[in-house]
Formats: C-alpha cells, structure tokens, sequence
C-alpha cells in the first residue's frame, strides 16, 4: 500500500510534494476506452517533476477503435492505416486527482482525449460524449445526478488460472444463492470489506453491498453524485476492484451472463434531475401529493422510454448482453415504467427530493459514459418535444404481450440503431457511425466463431 499517509483527493500542488518526498513515484494517467476499461500510462515521479503533468501525455488513437482483443479492425474512419494510426492526447482532468491506496506510492488522474496538439476534443471518446449530454441538460437549466449499481460475479481463483482452463468449469466463490442472506454473504465479507475500505480511503463512496440471487454473485452500491463524478466513480470502482482481486489471487466477471443457467449481472442506474446550482429535484412536484412527477420528469421518462430501443448498444453493447434477458429472470424484458416493480424496464422510487426512477435495463458490462449518455440524451429529447409518457404499468411485465420489448439481441440492436434519426440527433452522426461500427465489428467477429455448443450439438448428428 501507499506509504503516504494521503489518501483520496489531492491538488496538482500536492501531489509534486509528494513526490518531492518520495512518498509518490508513479502516477497513473487514465481514460475510458469504447469498452469501459481504463487505457493509458504509468507515468514516473521524475519525469512529472521536470514536465507539467497538466499537459497530459500522448497514445495511439486505435485505442478509440479496436476492440476486447485489441485488434486494429478495418472501417473507423478516424484511426486506420491509411491514416497512419497516429496519436491522440490524454489531458487530465486534474479534479479527478486521488492517491490509490491499494498501489504502492502511486496515484491516478482521470484524462480527457483531445486531438494530438489539444485543441480540440474528440467527440468519439466516452468521457467526452457524457459531458456533451450534461452540458446540453445545463443548458436547459438542469444537472443530471446518477447513481449505479453494480453486480459480479466472485471467483476463488485467479484470472491467469480461469484463462489456462479456458473459462469453463468455473465455480464462483459460493455454493448457494446468497440473495441478502447475510451468513453466505460472510463466506467472502473479508475481501468485500477490503474492497469497501481501500474504496472509503480512495474518496469513492459505497452505501452498501450485498448477496445477489445466484451462487458467488454479489451487488455493490456506489453513492449517488454528479453524473460525471458517478461515472467516474463506476470506472474506478470496476477497474480497483479487479486490481484487488488480482492482489489476492482471486477474479471478478462483471459479464452480463457467464453461463446460461447463472443470474444475469445487472447495471442498475439510478437518475435524479437537479435544478441546476441547486438542491431542488426537478422530477418533484410537491403541489401534487397524488402524483409527485413534474412536468419535467414525465417528459424526460418519456423519451427515455420511447427511444430505449434506439439507444439499446449504449445499454447492452456485446452479443452476451442479450444473454441476460429472459422472463422471470430478474433483468427486465419490457420497455415501460412503473412505481416500485422490478418487472418493469424503469421503476420510480424515492419520494418527495429524492424522487428519481431507476433503469433496469443496462447489464454490468455497459460503459457507464455511454450508458449515462443515452438515458440523459434521450430524456432531454423527450423534454425538447414534449412526448407525453405512458400510462404505469400495473402487474406483471413479463406476462404482457403488448408492452414493447428490449431488442432481442445484438443484430436487432445494430439494426435499430443505424436506423434511427433520435440517436443521430442526439449523439452527432460521427459518434453514431463509429459505435455502429464498433457493433457490427463485434457481431462478425461473433458470427465467425464456431462454438463449443455447436460442436457438441451438430458434429456427430448433422
């Protein structure tokens, strides 16, 4: 650990004390790739003393255009070889500042992307997008305030190991469903309780965390913030969270569906609208004890709920994530909203300032920039045509044929997507095309694959 008694936030100024002192020597600059994963550079104590860290530090832009495997894929228009693969620059944002308790002597700085001499910024980064949106909800006066919850999946063996058994006979860390049920819970409450603390020491807050509804799954709740900071919260969390497991030889899957008899991992988001420079809830209307949603809300729950399926990539961006829903399951099926009903794709809850409405829809595998982004675009889309919402939903989702449906998988997503004019409008034709084709390079590479379930199915009866 750290030997800096310094733990969470720092200043600029700080941290050059810090490394004055040697209690520093490595700082981590950071950003969030297509996939949700934190890319970048480890970047020495010595060199941040004779160079301004604020100037940030160079990478190749095909980290903005490959995929899980980092493959250079054909067809981006902004990163190939006829371009010839040049840089992009990482300038950190240096309000996101902290001293990683669980690394020796190191602390980590979040970074925007911006074109190679930073004058520009790249509107194709996750970061980017999210605050394209948050600035377009200022303008309307408003500040988005987001929340996520998280669900894994915890394996006693290490993730070198799981690769060399080419990730099958896995067996999570549990032998029943441990769904709230404290005492399973305790069979892994020491690494959960360190994950909590380092967390607690790194400045990111978690309400909670508990058994999920399958063997060895378990959900952590991350504090509500600013939608930025919360996803910035959502990154840090996944990636020091793995960082941990490995100190302990031990793994976590945040996939959406490992294995098909398994529970789904659900990315749950909770949304919040404030009045902007404000405390006041601008989803409340306090002038109407019967029905608390202003105006506001329901114009906003309106167009999220219209455009779900345009904006379904952002939510379940891997042929896996269409794993997860399924009747009865837990992950929710059906497009509309309801008060307190976990059938129901968005459920209001909170009262009075905290009124919000959770999505159910995204897995445990969205990037939360992008996944924030769209519920945000879509709900500001919704305000500026003023689409009326729905009727609530009542009983059971699953059971009701005429409620519209999330897509059924990712080539009905692809589909949706490039068809859709609201997420041109509401994303920018250049972000549009360059998820579409980050989908449909994921979906081919699928289709190209010959699995062991096929095997086993067609080559001894076909």
């Amino acid at each position: 650990m750290t030997e800096s008694n310094i733990t969470g936030s720092i200043t600029k100024d700080k941290l050059l004390e810090l490394v004055k002192e040697e209690k520093i020597d490595t700082v981590v600059l950071g950003f969030c790739d297509m996939q949700g994963r934190l890319m970048g550079k480890r970047i020495t104590g010595d060199f941040i003393l004779e160079n301004d860290i604020s100037e940030g530090t160079h990478f190749c832009n095909y980290l903005l255009g490959t995929n899980f495997e980092m493959d250079t894929n054909d067809g981006y228009e902004y990163m190939n070889w006829d371009k010839g693969y040049g840089d992009y620059l990482a300038k950190p944002d240096l309000d996101t500042l902290k001293v990683v308790p669980w690394l020796e002597r190191t602390a980590l700085v979040f970074c925007d992307v911006y074109s190679v001499d930073g004058e520009e910024k790249i509107e194709i980064a996750p970061r980017n997008i999210l605050k394209k949106q948050i600035e377009k909800a200022e303008a309307h006066g408003l500040s988005p305030h987001m929340a996520s919850e998280l669900e894994f999946y915890l394996f006693n063996d290490s993730f070198s190991n799981i690769n060399k058994k080419g990730y099958s006979q896995l067996e999570p860390a549990g032998h029943l469903n441990e769904d709230y049920n404290l005492l399973q819970g305790s069979k892994n409450e020491p690494i959960y309780q360190e994950i909590r603390h380092q967390m607690h020491l790194m400045g990111i807050v978690i309400e909670s965390s508990k058994g999920e509804a399958y063997k060895g799954q378990h959900e952590i709740n991350l504090k509500y913030s600013n939608a930025l900071k919360a996803a910035d919260q959502h990154l840090m969390f996944k990636h020091g969270m793995k960082e941990i497991c490995i100190q302990n030889d031990k793994s976590v899957t945040f996939m959406a569906k490992p294995y098909e008899a398994w529970t789904g991992s659900s990315g749950h988001i909770h949304l919040s609208m404030m009045e902007k420079g404000t405390h006041n809830n601008a989803f409340y209307n306090a002038n109407d004890a019967e029905d608390p949603m202003s105006e506001t809300m329901r114009h906003f729950l309106a167009g999220i709920i219209k455009y779900t399926r345009d904006f379904a990539l952002m939510f379940a961006p891997y042929v896996n994530s269409y794993k997860r829903f399924a009747p009865n399951s837990w992950a929710p099926v059906s497009i509309a909203w309801s008060k307190d009903n976990r059938s129901a794709g968005y459920r209001m809850v909170g009262c009075g300032n905290a009124l919000r409405f959770e999505s159910r829809i995204a897995g445990a595998d969205m990037n939360p920039y992008l996944a924030y982004s769209a519920l945000i675009g879509a709900g500001l889309y919704g305000i500026e045509h003023k689409i009326p919402l729905s009727e609530e939903l009542k009983g059971n989702a699953y059971n009701q044929d005429d409620v519209e449906r999330i897509p059924s998988s990712l080539h009905e997503a692809i589909l949706t997507w490039k068809n859709s004019d609201v997420v041109k409008a509401v994303l920018g034709e250049d972000v549009a095309q360059h998820y579409l084709h980050a989908a449909q390079t994921e979906q081919n590479d699928f289709d190209s694959y010959v699995t062991t379930w096929e095997r086993s199915r067609y080559f001894e009866q076909s």
